[in-house]
């Protein structure tokens, strides 16, 4: 009994000894790692790396930034199932235990001794969440010592919901997604109600092996996970026999969802990600900024389709350069070497799909399209494929498949039209962009900068400057108009020498038909862009008056030349630029600044920046005028609406008189009616306007156009400055894309004709003269003028009655 007492006294002072030992341990480790412990309360204001995300006018998606894929959800967001599932895969005590589970350390501790390695870490929801927002993965004890201290913090600061909240939005779950809203996207293409139960036990698997056991780069293993964690859900009462056995045999049906980009404008995303980074550095691509732009989703669709069409059709009408490469087919014999072959040529904007011909015969080729595909192309999918000798000359039809291909071509095909069979198809040398604006405050409603902005991000709307041509004359004959002329004003279109120190030898211009035509009025000259006429009002306006005049209209005059060059479009323009001095002719005298970035908004949808344009807005007008006039970016939630007095844009500067303005619409509608754009005639609307431009040696073809509701150039050329080819020309070229895309975008739209300013007066006027008749005589025609510019009597009308007896007819 006594050595009972003893070894019971000895063991009790052990028991009380370790116990000592451990509890002076514990409070040893907490005072070790409490200095390097984080404060909790960070949690509550903890802000996850959320993407950059913008968008359209419309709330389209344009484009997402970010290493991060996050959709941050609230954990009533989340369904109970999903709830469930992760309790089961990680932490089943986790509604009872303060932190820590001591029979998961336990189990790990276990594991520790018998295995030697530490294969199970024992840890807790929270402690998890301790680790991804405070430490280091690495597995050290020092680490697991802070995280569990840590996560007993965490218990005493934040609710249980708070907890689960933070970690189903942080976890990493594979593919670049964070949380499990964006998990559901990412593997599934849908919110967080719309998955399945197999599918939510599938994401709730993931955290152990996110990488090496997702279902796309594993899916046995991600399987085994899944049916895992259901098998977890069932003992624990989560869920029934029936669900179990029925999701158990479920297959898998993960897909990679990227972004769910709903609109194609690279060039314009490019332009806000660069304003981004430029105004809050590299936190643009995790605070969770929302940008929303000027940009019109169905006009933006349309000016893709549009440009490339004509980009495309340009590019076969000039023959078949020959494939995209050519390989030795014993070196890609088996499908995985030409798979791997393919993906280094992705596909191109269009839908231009790359292929590796393999059989080819005269009446037909066989082209493996990837992944076991293959298609035939015959000889009237190539047909157009005339071979390419230089940028004005091409071959003889093809008469064989074999003419064109050959085994080994790596070439492009694409759709044939309304989605018929595959045709043979090349990626355009040839490059151009589009732009529209809302004349009324300069807004962006469509921008691409190039073909495809994944083969060349170079924006030419914004930073290509090149020649405009003919699209510059009527910035010349609106100077023209201010300095004394009128529409009837007659110039002689007739050879001009043109003495210049800079050229060897003397300029001797010409117009593009390579003929004269005598005695022209200004309107007439316009429409038919005459080039000796425009030459002639410049000299007789001087070139110094027309170089600041031409400032009016946003133009650099340091980028063009002070001489008689000047009015063949000589200096050098982007198309924003010009587009941007159409507009003013479009609104009726207004200078407007061209803006894309509408308002950005922080991750809970507040309004941290508003763009307030310039806009045209005819007296009175209420709105205040901002004190220096430019544009200006008011900070802060009062852009909201809710504050009466914020302004919402800034009243435009006229720049150019309404009747200058008033006429030269008049005259560009003229270049529709009867000259160099009368393709746009195929429009059947009286309000359009517009100017072809061609350069010399047809480097460059534009067409500038405009009604009162948007304005919109075309620009096509070759970024290395050589020739389009004979008769490629600014009507040709151009025009056919600018029509195509005014066609969609004012579909629907009413008519909307200029209104005349007061004070013009409609005169009959004889059409070789200019000068004024009465109704007398039999050929005349009307035009309008302001009263400085009323044109006298012709000779044949002065003996008749009097300019005083003669009442102009008024337009309207």
């Amino acid at each position: 009994m006594k050595f009972f007492l003893v070894s019971l006294r000895v063991l009790v002072s052990a028991a009380l000894a370790a116990l000592t030992l451990g509890v002076v341990a514990v409070v040893g480790a907490y005072l070790y790692v409490a200095p390097q412990m984080p404060e909790v309360d960070t949690l509550r204001e903890v802000h996850l790396q959320v993407p950059l995300r913008v968008f359209t006018r419309d709330g389209e998606l344009m484009a997402e930034y970010g290493e991060q894929r996050r959709e941050p959800v609230t954990v009533e967001e989340v369904p109970e199932l999903m709830r469930l599932a992760f309790l089961a895969a990680e932490d089943e005590r986790f509604e009872v235990h303060p932190g820590v589970d001591v029979v998961g350390l336990t189990r790990a501790a276990v594991n520790l001794v018998t295995t030697g390695e530490k294969t199970q870490g024992g840890s807790t929801i929270t402690m998890q969440v301790a680790r991804n927002f405070f430490l280091e993965r690495d597995k050290t004890y020092t680490r697991k010592i802070t995280e569990i201290f840590l996560a007993m913090r965490i218990e005493r600061e934040l609710s249980k919901d708070e907890i689960l909240q933070l970690y189903l939005n942080k976890i990493y779950l594979g593919q670049r997604a964070y949380g499990v809203g964006a998990a559901a996207h990412v593997y599934y293409g849908v919110g967080l109600d719309g998955l399945t139960l197999p599918q939510i036990a599938m994401i709730a698997g993931l955290p152990q092996a996110p990488s090496a056991a997702n279902p796309i780069s594993n899916p046995r293993r991600a399987m085994a996970r899944r049916n895992y964690v259901l098998g977890r859900m069932h003992e624990l009462g989560f869920i029934s026999s029936e669900d179990y056995e029925a999701a158990r045999e479920a297959p898998i049906t993960a897909l990679l969802h990227s972004a769910e980009v709903e609109v194609s404008a690279g060039h314009v995303a490019e332009m806000v990600r660069m304003e981004m980074v430029a105004r809050y550095g590299e936190s643009a691509y995790t605070e969770g900024y929302r940008v929303y732009t000027t940009v019109d989703r169905a006009m933006q669709e349309q000016a893709n389709l549009a440009l490339r069409q004509g980009l495309m059709a340009y590019d076969q009408r000039h023959g078949y350069r020959g494939p995209e490469a050519q390989v030795d087919l014993d070196d890609h014999a088996d499908e995985a070497a030409r798979d791997r072959l393919l993906a280094g040529h992705p596909r191109a904007g269009g839908g231009l799909w790359a292929g590796l011909v393999t059989e080819v015969s005269d009446q037909a080729a066989t082209v493996y399209m990837g992944q076991g595909e293959a298609i035939e192309l015959d000889l009237a999918a190539m047909e157009w494929a005339r071979p390419y000798r230089d940028a004005s000359r091409v071959g003889n039809p093809p008469q064989r498949v074999s003419d064109v291909v050959s085994p080994g071509d790596v070439i492009r095909v694409m759709r044939g039209d309304e989605g018929g069979g595959w045709v043979l198809a090349q990626v355009p040398a040839v490059e151009g962009s589009i732009v529209a604006l809302d004349p009324e405050d300069g807004a962006v409603r469509a921008l691409v900068g190039g073909y495809d902005f994944y083969r060349s991000n170079f924006n030419r709307v914004m930073r290509a400057e090149r020649q405009p041509g003919s699209a510059f004359k009527p910035f010349i004959y609106s100077a023209g108009l201010a300095h004394g002329f009128s529409p009837a004003s007659i110039f002689n279109d007739a050879p001009v020498v043109v003495e210049d120190l800079s050229l060897e030898g003397d300029w001797r211009p010409r117009n593009y038909s390579g003929r004269f035509y005598g005695p022209t009025r200004l309107r007439e000259a316009l429409a038919h862009s005459r080039n000796l006429v425009s030459i002639r009002l410049l000299d007789e306006v001087g070139v110094e008056p027309t170089l600041a005049f031409i400032e009016r209209f946003g133009f650099d005059r340091s980028r063009h030349p002070s001489g008689l060059s000047l009015a063949l479009g000589s200096g050098s323009v982007t198309p924003l630029e010009l587009t941007r001095g159409y507009a003013v002719f479009a609104n009726g005298g207004y200078r407007v600044d061209p803006w894309f970035l509408d308002r950005i908004e922080g991750p809970y949808g507040e309004v941290v920046y508003r763009t307030v344009p310039r806009r045209v807005c005819s007296p009175p007008c209420q709105v205040p005028a901002h004190p220096d006039g430019d544009l200006v970016a008011v900070e802060g939630a009062a852009l909201d609406g809710s504050a009466p007095d914020a302004p919402r844009f800034v009243p435009a500067e006229r720049t150019l008189p309404a009747t200058n303005a008033y006429q030269m619409v008049s005259m560009l509608q003229e270049v529709i009616a009867s000259g160099t754009g009368r393709r746009a005639k195929a429009l059947g609307r009286d309000d359009l306007a517009g100017k072809t431009g061609t350069t010399n040696d047809l480097r460059d073809a534009w067409f500038s156009g405009f009604n009162g509701d948007l304005v919109a150039s075309v620009w096509v050329g070759f970024d290395d400055y050589s020739t389009l080819g004979r008769r490629e020309t600014g009507g040709s070229l151009a025009l056919p894309v600018w029509v195509d895309f005014m066609g969609k975008a004012l579909e629907g739209r009413p008519e909307r004709l200029p209104k005349e300013p007061r004070g013009m007066v409609t005169v009959r006027i004889d059409a070789e003269t200019g000068k004024r008749v009465t109704h007398r005589t039999q050929q005349a025609i009307f035009e309008t003028f302001t009263q400085d510019q009323l044109p006298d009597l012709g000779a044949d009308e002065r003996s008749g009655p009097s300019r005083g007896d003669v009442t102009p007819d008024q337009i309207f």
